[in-house]
């Protein structure tokens, strides 16, 4: 047995003493999201207000740091099959804590039962919606996974309707490529102990439907990344979804995009989110925080 002197390795022990991933439901995913919640709650001093923006559900979530005029906009993760804001509580957090501002977490429709585009149709609808209503603030967009590749996806839409741009991005182990195509699939497979292959696949033909993998709203390493705002990619050394933020950072520096990529050694998928574990969770978001704090001040 490999030595627990570290806490990424406790983790690894942790989440190699789960249930095979291939053998779950779609329900099973779900309960599991929900229980991280319990097990990783947000610090105590972290609160939540619900709200509805363009006509989707929605969550503020505030810390005691927060300005009134710095907003992050905030789409989750799970695969676009599973999660929600409060899922992520912990992880949102942290980041609205570094980064001095209220965060606003869009609570968009779920796949299969909601295909794409209906999840970025969700998210373009409230990042309208937040952009009118916070004009004269400073403002920025963020997602982990999933919610990493919508949170592309709505600046592409964004900047196609003429929608206010933002300050900056940032992205956590962002899924990019739906055709699950990155030769980390091969390459990470016995080193990802949360992301396998199959689940991938099986998630992007689920929230895909009879969309094309293709399709920059779906897969935006495939999109033009021309007047795009800078951008901060966050992955793990050992993800199988560790390409999908290379060619991210490649295609969008191709296109004059300002890219700060980081590969944290040894980090899991979204290591984000175990706060309350590992201290490079912390780390990574405190200087998710600070990224955008100097976007906002330069």
């Amino acid at each position: 047995m490999m030595k627990q002197d570290t806490p990424i390795n406790e983790l690894r022990e942790l989440l190699k003493a789960r249930p095979d991933p291939n053998s779950l439901t779609l329900a099973d995913r779900r309960g599991g999201m929900e229980q991280f919640v319990t097990s990783h709650p947000p610090a105590a001093d972290v609160s939540f207000e619900q709200a509805n923006l363009g006509g989707v559900e929605c969550e503020w979530v505030y810390t005691p740091e927060a300005r009134d005029d710095r907003v992050i906009y905030y789409t989750h993760g799970g695969g676009y099959i599973a999660g929600a804001p409060r899922t992520h509580r912990a992880l949102i957090g942290e980041l609205a804590r570094g980064a001095k501002a209220r965060v606003l977490a869009v609570d968009y429709r779920l796949a299969p039962e909601n295909p794409f585009p209906a999840a970025v149709e969700d998210a373009v609808s409230v990042y309208e919606a937040l952009t009118f209503h916070a004009s004269g603030q400073q403002f920025a967009i963020a997602g982990d996974s999933a919610g990493g590749g919508l949170a592309l996806s709505v600046l592409f839409c964004a900047r196609d309707q003429r929608l206010p741009t933002c300050s900056a991005a940032v992205l956590f182990s962002p899924w990019t490529d739906l055709t699950c195509s990155g030769q980390s699939y091969v390459s990470q497979r016995r080193s990802d102990p949360i992301v396998h292959p199959q689940v991938v696949r099986m998630s992007a033909a689920q929230y895909l439907g009879d969309g094309d993998a293709k399709d920059p709203r779906a897969s935006p390493v495939y999109g033009n990344f021309v007047e795009l705002p800078p951008m901060l990619i966050q992955v793990g050394s050992c993800e199988v979804l560790l390409d999908d933020s290379l060619t991210l950072d490649r295609r969008a520096r191709r296109a004059g995009v300002n890219v700060t990529l980081e590969v944290w050694p040894e980090m899991v998928h979204v290591w984000h989110g175990f706060t309350a574990l590992l201290p490079e969770a912390k780390q990574a978001l405190g200087r998710a925080g600070a990224y955008l704090q100097e976007q906002w001040d330069s």
